[in-house]
């Protein structure tokens, strides 16, 4: 399976020809990234907000069947059980080889319910940027919970990329916290390479 960051909390998942797009952002919400525009199988969105909702910015070819299964996970956008921002929706993507999670705007820690399903993962991606989301230090905990093969950080501001909500943190925050990262010069991964440490570090393709 390929994984391209997009942006903000919006990636391509690819697998056989077959593609998913999670989270596309609305134009000109995320400061400092490009519009999304896309062709896809599947749109997956984590909840409401524009910044993760933006389905006009993605084409679907209305193909049925492909290599991918879904299963999600109901959480919180907040630690007040949806209080504040309301729900989340986690997503489970299989290929059938690979297993991989979208978290999208997780603002609580997870269930033991939920942690159970999300263990043996080879890819999570997950937010780190705090103020809207859970911040560095909570996503480093669930990382070492749910022990993932890859992680890949989204959902934060880089002020050397000039991308991201000014009130939420940095990506650097969050490997201080785990310890080690790779950070690789582009948006892409594939789930099958080996990689020499758990945290990945990718740039966003619309970044700019």
């Amino acid at each position: 399976m390929k994984l391209t960051w997009i942006g903000h909390s919006c990636f391509k998942l690819e697998k056989d020809g077959y593609s998913i797009i999670t989270d596309p952002y609305a134009d000109g919400s995320v400061p400092g990234c490009k519009p999304v525009r896309e062709t896809a199988d599947l749109v997956l969105c984590s909840h409401e907000h524009g910044d993760h909702n933006y389905r006009e910015g993605v084409i679907l070819t209305g193909r049925a069947g492909g290599p991918f299964a879904v299963e999600k996970i109901d959480t919180y956008h907040d630690d007040v059980m949806g209080a504040k921002r309301g729900s989340n929706e986690i997503s489970i993507i299989s290929d059938g080889e690979n297993r991989v999670a979208h978290l999208g705007d997780l603002g609580c820690d997870l269930e033991p319910e939920q942690a159970e399903k999300l263990k043996g993962l080879d890819v999570v991606m997950i937010p780190i940027g705090g103020f809207y989301t859970i911040d560095a230090k909570q996503a480093a905990e669930i990382v070492r919970q749910l022990n993932p093969r890859i992680v890949i950080p989204m959902h934060y501001r880089s002020e050397a990329g000039g991308f991201g909500y000014d009130v939420i943190g940095t990506v650097e925050e969050f490997a201080a916290e785990m310890g080690d990262a790779v950070t690789l010069a582009g948006s892409e991964i594939e789930t099958t390479e080996k990689q020499t440490a758990q945290v990945v570090i990718l740039q966003p393709r619309n970044a700019g």
